[in-house]
This record gives C-alpha cells, sequence and structure tokens, in this order.
C-alpha cells in the first residue's frame, strides 16, 4: 500500500454562495476528499498561505463580480505566482468558451459547468489530484536529485587554496541556478610552481555540469609539471571534441604561475582575457592563443609568458562577472572590473575576491543570471 493511501485528499473549496459551498462539502465527502471551505478570493490566498492542498476548486465569480469571471481570473493568477503546480479547477454558472480558455491559459487545469453532474465533478476531482501529486512527487525527486549533483560539483573543486611561495591564492564559484557550467582549479606543483585554470562551459544545468565534470578530469589527468599549456590544451580539446554534443563549446584558460621565475605561461582558448594587475598601475591581459576547446580537434595552440612580479595580481574570470546585469538591464563590464580592482588595497587575494563579488552582487540586486566564478593570486 501507497504510504499516502489512507490519507485523504485535501481539497479547498471557493464560493461565494454558503448552500453551493455546503453541496460540495457534501458530495466531495461522500467521495473521500477533506474539505475547507471559503467564501472570497482572500480567504483562498490566506488559507494557501498557512497551509498545503492537494486541489483548488473554485468558482470564477465572486460578490465583487458576479457575471464576468474577472475576479476568479485574477484568483488564478495569484494562486500561479504562489504555487505553480496546484492543481485547480474552475467551476462557474457564467461561463462560456472564451471564459473557459482564459482560465486554462492561466493556470486551471479543469473546467465544469454550473449546475454540474456530481459524477463528472468527482472524476475531474480526482483525476486533477491523483496527477497533481504525481507532479510533486517528481518534482521533489527532481530537487533531490538536482541537489546531490550540486553536492558533487562542488566537490570536485579545490576544497582550498594551495600553500605557495610568494603568492596568496583566492578563488570563488558562483553557480546561478543552483548547478553551473563554470569551473575552476588549482594545481600545485612545487614550493614556488603552482598551475590554475578557469572555464566556461555554454549552456546551463545538468549537462553543462555533466560536461564541467568530464573537463575537469580531463585537465587534472594531463596536467603535469613538465606540461607546457599549449599541449595540455591540445589534449584537452582533442578528448573533448570526441565526447561533446553538437553546438557545445569550451572557453578555458590554464596558466602556470611561476614565482620562483617571475613568470606566468599559459594558453588561452578563446576565454575572457584574464586581468595582470600590475604593481605599476598598468594592465596586461593573457590574451587568447587558440580556438575554444571542443570544435576543431586539430587545432593547434600556442603559450604565451608575462612576467609576474612582486605586488602584481592575476584576475581570471568567467563572463558571469562582466555581464552580470543591473535591475535597469546595464551589465557590470570590465571597465567597473577594473576601477574594483584598483580600488582594492594589494596584498590579500581573498580581499580582492570579495570586493568583486560585493561589488557584481550589489550590482545585479543578488541576482545572477549566469555563472559567476572569480580566481585571484596575489604576487607577494
Amino acid at each position: 500500500m501507497a504510504p499516502n493511501a489512507l490519507i485523504s485528499p485535501r481539497i479547498l473549496v471557493a464560493d461565494d454562495q454558503a448552500d453551493i459551498l455546503v453541496a460540495l462539502r457534501l458530495l466531495l465527502s461522500e467521495a473521500a476528499f477533506d474539505t475547507t471551505l471559503v467564501n472570497s478570493a482572500d480567504a483562498v490566498m490566506e488559507h494557501l498561505g498557512q497551509d498545503k492542498f492537494d486541489l483548488l476548486l473554485m468558482d470564477l465569480n465572486y460578490t465583487r463580480d458576479t457575471t464576468s469571471g474577472r475576479e476568479g481570473l485574477e484568483l488564478i493568477d495569484r494562486v500561479r505566482a504562489t504555487d505553480v503546480n496546484l492543481p485547480i479547477v474552475v467551476m462557474t454558472g457564467w461561463g462560456s468558451i472564451d471564459t473557459a480558455v482564459e482560465a486554462m491559459r492561466r493556470g486551471a487545469r479543469s473546467f465544469v459547468q454550473k449546475p454540474w453532474d456530481d459524477t463528472t465533478l468527482v472524476e475531474v476531482v480526482r483525476r486533477e489530484v491523483d496527477e497533481g501529486q504525481s507532479l510533486r512527487r517528481r518534482d521533489a525527486r527532481m530537487a533531490r536529485e538536482h541537489e546531490e549533483a550540486r553536492l558533487i560539483q562542488r566537490a570536485l573543486l579545490p576544497a582550498a587554496m594551495p600553500v605557495v611561495r610568494g603568492c596568496d591564492l583566492a578563488a570563488v564559484w558562483m553557480p546561478a541556478a543552483g548547478l553551473g557550467g563554470d569551473c575552476y582549479d588549482v594545481i600545485r606543483f612545487s614550493d614556488d610552481r603552482v598551475a590554475v585554470s578557469i572555464a566556461d562551459v555554454v549552456g546551463k544545468g545538468l549537462p553543462a555540469a555533466l560536461l564541467m565534470s568530464n573537463l575537469q578530469a580531463a585537465v587534472r589527468a594531463f596536467a603535469t609539471p613538465t606540461a607546457d599549456p599549449h599541449d595540455l590544451c591540445a589534449s584537452v580539446n582533442r578528448l573533448l571534441c570526441h565526447n561533446i554534443s553538437a553546438g557545445k563549446f569550451v572557453t578555458f584558460v590554464y596558466a602556470v604561475v611561476d614565482t620562483g621565475a617571475g613568470v606566468i605561461r599559459y594558453a588561452n582558448a578563446g576565454h575572457n582575457p584574464p586581468i595582470i594587475a600590475r604593481a605599476s598601475g598598468t594592465i596586461d591581459r593573457l590574451a587568447p592563443t587558440g580556438l575554444v576547446l571542443g570544435v576543431a580537434p586539430e587545432w593547434t595552440y600556442t603559450s604565451g609568458v608575462l612576467p609576474f612580479g612582486r605586488g602584481d595580481r592575476l584576475i581570471c574570470f568567467t563572463d558571469g562577472i562582466t555581464e552580470a546585469v543591473s535591475p535597469d538591464d546595464e551589465e557590470f563590464g570590465e571597465e567597473r572590473l577594473l576601477a574594483v580592482i584598483a580600488d582594492t588595497p594589494r596584498g590579500s587575494a581573498e580581499g580582492l575576491v570579495q570586493a568583486i563579488g560585493r561589488a557584481v552582487g550589489a550590482w545585479a540586486a543578488d541576482e545572477l543570471q549566469d555563472d559567476a566564478t572569480l580566481i585571484v593570486i596575489s604576487a607577494l
């Protein structure tokens, strides 16, 4: 027997006529439904805010407007704004095809004409309750699976920044929808050599997260202390090209910071150019050195080399940082990013990560539309 087999489905019934409510309670109680009766649109919203129901059976006409159904149609909108899955069955004695279509368009599941046929109404209510419960169970299962996938994805990212002589490291990963297509990694090779990678997988949700996991595993497999950045990009690219879906690609940067030699060796596969904010106040960028990953398996990448000395800061980021949109639909942009960098005291990588995160969050009113990832390395 199913766990909820002995629990009567709960029906919220709304109508402004007392005799109608009594008749519906008798009919639905005989059919083993647990009914709660209300006589206004506001009472519907009050009860939905306080309790859980399996279905809303509601009239379209109330005392404020007894013929057009406008108050009932507006109520459907209010209910849908708070619960997208609650089954709604509407009734009206002034029904028409246009009213029925409009009610269904706004989110009603079924339409019953007054005076109703008892058998038909019970069948409609039972069918919609069964389908609604099934939908909620499916959504709950998907929510659990989504959360498990998010936790797995988060566990694949570095748990802590490694200790490397001559530099300070910090990072933040902010998926916009729980699961993200951004990823980053930090691999320590020696006391004064560390590799960082950052990537942005086209798309969102579970497909992007799965591709991100494959990318991260490939980078870790090919990232050895002797591997040149352009060779790593070529190897990862060939692997992705054989396993990626059509129309998908990845922007990617792999950089090896050598504090002993005072240089950064890198390859950039079509990613937003990371910024080197010099101690002198000038700006350099790790410009692209090849095509995005996952498109052309035989693409030849090149490596770039730039000096990296005391007081310099390397800022790697995905486009979710610069393309964060304000409520006025204006992007944060690279100029604002550079301004935050310039205004933040040198030294602490974590301090700069937090400053940028606060600025972007405030700009977007804490509503990121895309994944945003940031890595900062400060040369000490």
